[in-house]
């Protein structure tokens, strides 16, 4: 069987930072007895895991999905207070 790219994830996912955080919640998930949504019975759970991202059996949905980034406030200048 071919290898797991990250690339071949980040096609399904395209943040890494979401898919490190569904590939860890699908890691619990199979080492607390979740069935296995590919054929792979030899790998490691993190590989399963990833090829079944890669297959897109797992994906993201929600507050995974549904985010902004907000731009912080502008900074007080702290030169113009006077010393009395």
């Amino acid at each position: 069987m071919a290898r797991v790219t990250v690339e071949d994830c980040l096609k399904r996912i395209p943040n890494r930072y979401f898919l490190v955080h569904a590939a860890v919640k699908r890691v619990r998930q199979l080492r607390e007895g979740a069935d296995r949504l590919v054929n792979a019975p030899e790998n490691e759970d993190i590989v399963t895991a990833l090829r079944e991202i890669s297959a897109g059996k797992i994906f993201v949905t929600g507050h995974y999905t549904d985010y902004k980034v907000e731009e912080p406030d502008e900074p007080e200048e702290k030169g113009s207070e006077s010393a009395s």
